[in-house]
């Protein structure tokens, strides 16, 4: 009686087994048809291929030339450049990365109160009231993550001008409306008006030349002077057309477009001389 007991019970637990070994060998063959299933959809659907490479580049690491550099262009550039004596130039990996650390505590630790220096940028200036709290969350994700250099995006080679224009448009917003402000008007005795600029429009190279090369020393713009320094950019001959033909074709100004090769030839040029007054134009 208890042999056959013994023996019942090992058939039921075979059986068990057998059951169990059944149900995860069909959960493994699900998976696996389920992700060739998505591989395929994914191959084949130029869409779901978008959409991957969307949501992978959301997951990636910050970069310096990708995501950094423009955040010190549009916020941080009027004092830390390349002309600058006493501070820091953000716009050089090489230097941003020595100083990230001290980078991230006054830009995060500073702006909420858990660190002894002054937050920058300095609280209520323009560039503290552009610079975003996504911005800011971005700078301490890429000094955690070890502060990749990364490379720079591939230059948008608008075909048109109204492209030309879009592309110029964001550019001016993300770098130059921080000072010259979304209204292209300035701020008076600070940083010269773009709208309806006479030193703007008469004199096109002048003003490529002035992106190109920043410029420091007095200025005087519709009547008025202004004696502060422009930062020159890292920017490609595309984006500084772009962004020049957006300005010449908003705040009421002249019309005028902006060529990459325009840009390519006045780099070879010597900066344009500071501090002399704009000279009177047709458009005033």
């Amino acid at each position: 009686m208890n042999k056959f007991l013994f023996l019942n019970q090992q058939w039921r637990v075979r059986l068990v087994w057998q059951f169990v070994t059944a149900v995860i060998g069909f959960v493994i063959f699900a998976s696996a048809s389920a992700q060739s299933a998505s591989s395929a959809t994914t191959e084949g659907n130029p869409a779901h291929q978008s959409e991957a490479s969307a949501s992978a580049a959301t997951n990636q690491a910050p970069t310096y030339l990708r995501d950094i550099q423009p955040i010190f262009m549009g916020n941080c550039s009027r004092c830390h450049n390349q002309q600058s004596r006493f501070v820091y130039d953000w716009l050089d990996y090489k230097t941003a990365y020595a100083d990230r650390w001290e980078l991230r505590r006054r830009i995060w630790d500073s702006w909420k109160g858990n660190y002894y220096k002054e937050a920058m940028p300095v609280a209520n200036s323009p560039e503290s009231l552009a610079l975003t709290d996504q911005e800011r969350e971005t700078i301490v994700k890429w000094v955690d993550g070890g502060g990749l250099r990364g490379v720079a995006p591939p230059p948008g080679a608008a075909k048109s001008k109204t492209e030309r224009i879009e592309l110029g448009r964001r550019l001016f917003t993300s770098i130059c409306a921080a000072c010259h402000q979304p209204t292209g008007l300035g701020r008076p005795n600070v940083f010269p008006p773009l709208a309806g600029s006479d030193f703007l429009n008469a004199d096109k190279n002048r003003a490529i030349k002035t992106v190109i090369f920043g410029r420091q020393g007095e200025v005087v713009v519709n009547g008025m002077k202004f004696n502060n320094n422009m930062p020159s950019f890292p920017l490609t001959d595309q984006d500084i057309a772009n962004v020049l033909t957006f300005v010449y074709n908003s705040f009421g100004n002249s019309g005028l477009e902006v060529t990459p090769d325009e840009v390519k030839v006045l780099r070879t040029q010597t900066p344009e001389p500071s501090g002399k007054p704009a000279p009177k134009s047709d458009f005033e």
